[in-house]
């Protein structure tokens, strides 16, 4: 009786997935295939340049009160557009995520990169890196913009003025730090609709929960919200009272954008697709 030997081959390794680089790469991909990518660009260049333009143009200096006058200030009155451009770009953020699980595609995704916290910081990656630079350019194209419709004798804001040039470039950023808050929120909840009534809700509707409560609530919870922090030291020459500086604004942003996609990418390892 024969003993016959089965001999193996070498085992097969299992596919280790896409590297960071490779699934940046594929996001990018991604964002830039996407037409309602390009539409909320466009809108958001929209929203920042020609609400600068049309604000600015219609101060009248001449009629303006002794108070008025002492409160003008012209770099944050052309930022008014951000009030739109947080906006659409919270829901470019939202829209990098959950259209994936909307549509199934996100399966695939998940088999090209199982590693899951990658998948989602590719997608930061790419989200940062396009809201950043077109919230830069806008910004700098609406102050250029709002200070050419302003007219005289109307003061001007010029980039060599104290604080100009730091509320320009941190109006720039902060349309990119909403759009990846807005990442995390729709990594968390995977559901489009849901994810942007969250972002509405952080932009639009605490800071409107608050007016009744009171102006010591007011200035101790306001001072912490992304829009009010934006409005009133981001994109602030003067300083105003009850705000956080400028600095302080700033990092309470980032590490918002950090704890969203901290708990996003805590979701999305802990979740089935």
């Amino acid at each position: 009786m024969t003993t016959a030997t089965l001999t193996r081959g070498p085992a097969s390794t299992a596919r280790p997935g896409y590297s960071f680089r490779s699934a940046t790469r594929m996001e990018w991909l991604k964002l830039r295939s996407v037409r309602s990518t390009s539409w909320i660009l466009l809108v958001f260049a929209a929203g920042m340049i020609g609400l600068s333009v049309l604000v600015l143009s219609h101060e009248h200096w001449a009629t303006m009160s002794a108070a008025d006058r002492s409160a003008f200030d012209p770099t944050n009155a052309g930022f008014t557009g951000l009030a739109l451009g947080q906006l659409v770009l919270g829901v470019l953020g939202v829209l990098a995520v959950t259209t994936e699980f909307s549509s199934g595609m996100i399966r695939a995704t998940f088999a090209a990169v199982p590693r899951r916290p990658i998948v989602l910081a590719a997608k930061a990656a790419v989200v940062a890196a396009v809201t950043l630079v077109a919230g830069e350019v806008l910004a700098f194209g609406a102050f250029a913009a709002g200070e050419l419709a302003l007219r005289s004798p109307a003061p001007h804001a010029t980039l060599g003025q104290p604080g100009v040039l730091r509320a320009v470039l941190l109006g720039g950023a902060y349309p990119c730090l909403i759009a990846l808050i807005a990442l995390g929120l729709g990594a968390l909840v995977r559901n489009t609709a849901a994810a942007i009534s969250a972002v509405v809700g952080m932009l639009f509707v605490v800071p409107l929960i608050l007016l009744p409560l009171g102006t010591s609530i007011q200035n101790s919870v306001g001072q912490f919200l992304p829009m009010l922090i934006a409005e009133n030291s981001m994109t602030a020459a003067k300083p105003q009272s009850h705000t956080l500086s400028p600095g302080v604004g700033f990092g309470v942003l980032c590490l918002y954008a950090v704890i969203a996609l901290a708990v996003g990418g805590w979701a999305l390892a802990r979740r089935d697709a």
